[in-house]
């Protein structure tokens, strides 16, 4: 009862803006002896204001003149003259000789919304042309990647294009994650990033068991509208009290979408699926359980999908194989469990947990290449000299047995115990008379040196060198972090990466560089574009305060060459993350595509994804078209493999995004206990509301505010990544070492916030 007194006497937030704009209106134009006229200025942005509040209308001058309370003749014929000059720039259409409307035709269009947390909303649309901006007033309550129909506004003199949201089209998603609050008659649901401008009602009979601080995924069952403002929703899931780790996990995954159960149907299929290997499956697979195999991989995995096998076929020849978990034996296309393995794309890995693309069952045990197991495998067999240069090389359907599973710093421990210096590229020197040091020493140091061959040479055609460290924490038992460190990728790290690319690069191939005049058949392809050249321009001229120098002109390989050579030499000094994160800026974002342009970053002509089948569902797609195509099927179609593409390469960045925020809230919460420190600190990131500092002992990032800055007024100066004070000049710029006190630890918003220490 209580909602529905609240909707009806709600006014209309569109009638509350017109009729505030008429009671201004009137002050400015009342013309009586002592007051004071309305400019040009003030008309213009009165006649726009109310052509925009009533889009869909069309008025007589009788009804303007009424409405903005127009009563003298000089403010009549006035706005008579702006209307035309309105009308002539197609801002508005004359309808009749004394009557116009905002014209739609040509200032409508649709699109994507975009929301920012700053209100520097803007529009995308569908024809592809440029954002344009969107205050929070013409918003309409739209959520980021809304569909939209938005009409233009008249640009007003020095003021850039805008437009306002007339229509929401459809909503990207109508689930939130927020924290409740349960009152006596009615309760509310607090959205953590404050999307809304109202929180979401919730009707007590839809709490579904909620208490107070709870967090709970809603959904939304009625919009706001022009009939009232109200967001209303239902409970659909309670995850529990805020500050458990569990809870605040599954908040994360729940908060973008992504699944944080496994539905028990998909669980009760896999258990169905035998992972006995038949003697069919023998007879129609090459034999390699005798050839000395291992897997390599992170110490806590538990999902190994690929191991590499090894042996001398005389001398200075050498057979490689690289065999890929076979899932798609498993998982038949169409399946439930495919159709699950399509909506999640991808596995995600927060912090402390991985959320599986798979069923546990396949993706840790019969589909996993764990040691002293015969496994089915997907392979690429080849044969490399000693310069690793491939000789021959065939794609085959096996059977595995590995010898040992490794951990990379095993490998990395046995390496060096041989004498390989890590980063050198120098492989380890000829073995002693007692030969080398370590289980399977030999062959991990044969992987080793062809490895190293192939990543010289492919540097030599173009790569783009990037080695970035990786943000890591150490958890207890219960979740909370008590480590925080960089991990650096090492040469065991690099020697598995090298079999992949090329293990990638050489089925895509396979597919993809057929003869002239011959159609390839489609393939998911993994593509990255070319550096977006303003970007370039604006790194090559930020290095240039380091002494740095890069070529933005000339062919794709003088490029990457100039950037190869930024790299190596700013490597080991203060600014080499700094550089390297403006750099990658320039950088495109790799993804999926049947449409094939290369891969810049790692100057491959064709490259896919075939070797992580059971964390990554392209690999899989890849897997089922390759065996088609090798019993001679036909090519598949184009439009739904790049459909699969678009999907995949979206629930990649979903994903992404999930783990950048487990790690905020888990450096947030590793900070929680040192308020009041203070610390050794750099600038990591400089923008208009605030400066980035890294912490050197721990690398924990957080914000110093732009208000907290109390010495000066800043500006940011966007080109050269710096703030400078008007008064006394002070400069805080990007790679700048400062003395920070840590000052607030905001779990809910996963927010960190210093204060410059006093010196």
């Amino acid at each position: 009862m209580l909602l529905l007194l609240i909707a009806n006497y709600l006014v209309p937030l569109r009638e509350v803006f017109r009729v505030n704009l008429i009671k201004n209106i009137t002050m400015m134009g009342k013309n009586k002896k002592g007051g004071k006229r309305m400019s040009k200025k003030q008309l213009v942005e009165a006649l726009q204001n109310f052509f925009e509040s009533g889009a869909n209308e069309t008025y007589s001058f009788k009804q303007i003149f009424k409405s903005l309370h127009l009563d003298t003749h000089p403010l009549k014929m006035l706005a008579i003259d702006i209307m035309e000059e309105m009308a002539w720039d197609d801002y508005l259409s004359k309808v009749s000789e004394n009557s116009y409307c905002l014209n739609m035709k040509g200032q409508v269009q649709e699109g994507k919304f975009v929301r920012k947390s700053n209100g520097k909303n803007s529009f995308l649309p569908d024809d592809g042309g440029k954002p344009v901006f969107v205050a929070e007033r013409n918003s309409m309550f739209a959520l980021n990647g809304d569909r939209v129909r938005v009409a233009f506004m008249a640009r007003r003199q020095n003021h850039i294009k805008e437009a306002m949201v007339t229509e929401v089209l459809s909503h990207a998603k109508d689930t939130f994650v927020g924290k409740l609050k349960v009152d006596k008659d009615i309760a509310f649901c607090i959205t953590e990033s404050n999307l809304f401008v109202h929180d979401i009602i919730i009707p007590k009979r839809k709490l579904k068991g909620g208490k107070t601080d709870d967090k709970v995924v809603v959904k939304i069952t009625q919009w706001p509208s022009k009939e009232s403002k109200n967001i209303v929703g239902e409970i659909v899931d309670v995850l529990g009290q805020k500050g458990d780790n569990n809870v605040e996990m599954n908040s994360i995954l729940a908060s973008y979408g992504l699944p944080y159960v496994y539905p028990k149907a998909v669980e009760d299929a896999a258990d169905k699926i035998s992972g006995e290997i038949t003697e069919q499956d023998y007879k129609e697979r090459e034999d390699f359980r005798d050839v000395t195999t291992f897997t390599i991989d992170p110490k806590d995995a538990k999902d190994f999908d690929d191991a590499l096998s090894i042996r001398q076929l005389q001398k200075g020849l050498w057979e490689v194989g690289v065999h890929i978990a076979d899932v798609s034996h498993y998982v038949t296309e169409g399946s439930i469990i495919d159709k699950e393995a399509v909506n999640r794309a991808t596995s995600v890995y927060l912090v402390d947990r991985t959320i599986p693309m798979l069923p546990e069952r396949l993706c840790n045990f019969i589909c996993s290449l764990r040691p002293d197991e015969e496994k089915l495998t997907y392979s690429v067999i080849f044969e490399l000299d000693e310069d690793a240069n491939i000789k021959k090389w065939h794609l085959a359907h096996t059977v595995i047995k590995s010898n040992r599973r490794f951990a990379y710093e095993e490998v990395q421990a046995i390496l060096e115990d041989n004498g390989v210096i890590d980063s050198t590229g120098t492989p380890a020197p000829d073995a002693p008379k007692g030969g080398y040091k370590g289980e399977w020493a030999t062959e991990l140091i044969q992987l080793d040196r062809l490895a190293k061959k192939l990543r010289a040479a492919r540097f030599k055609n173009g790569s783009v060198k990037f080695d970035r460290e990786e943000l890591h924490f150490d958890v207890d038992e219960k979740g909370k972090p008590i480590r925080c460190y960089f991990k650096k990728s090492k040469d065991a790290n690099k020697l598995v990466e090298e079999y992949m690319l090329l293990a990638n690069r050489t089925v895509a191939e396979s597919i993809g560089k057929v003869p002239k005049g011959i159609k390839a058949k489609t393939l998911p392809y993994r593509i990255h574009d070319n550096p977006d050249p303003t970007k370039l321009e604006t790194l090559k001229q930020f290095i240039v305060k380091f002494g740095y120098k890069l070529k933005t002109a000339g062919t794709k390989g003088e490029i990457t060459r100039s950037l190869n050579k930024l790299m190596d030499d700013c490597a080991g000094k203060r600014e080499q993350k700094l550089i390297e994160t403006v750099a990658l800026r320039a950088m495109m974002k790799a993804k999926y595509s049947v449409h094939n342009i290369g891969h810049y970053g790692l100057a491959f002509e064709y490259y896919t994804h075939f070797t992580s089948p059971i964390r990554r569902y392209p690999d899989t797609m890849v897997h089922r078209l390759l065996t088609r195509y090798q019993e001679g099927g036909r090519s598949a179609n184009k439009d739904h493999y790049e459909e699969l593409c678009e999907h995949c390469s979206d629930m990649e960045q979903v994903a992404a995004n999930a783990e950048r925020d487990s790690i905020k809230y888990k450096m947030v919460e590793f900070m929680g206990d040192k308020i009041g420190e203070v610390y050794d600190a750099h600038i990591s990131g400089i923008t208009s509301y605030g400066i980035y500092c890294e912490i050197d002992e721990n690398h924990c990032e957080g914000m110093v505010p732009i208000r907290d800055l109390g010495d000066d007024y800043y500006d940011f100066d966007e080109k050269n990544y710096c703030l400078i004070g008007r008064r006394n000049h002070n400069k805080y710029q990007l790679g700048d070492e400062i003395k920070i006190q840590v000052a607030r630890a905001n779990l809910e918003k996963k927010q960190l916030d210093f204060t410059i220490a006093d010196e």
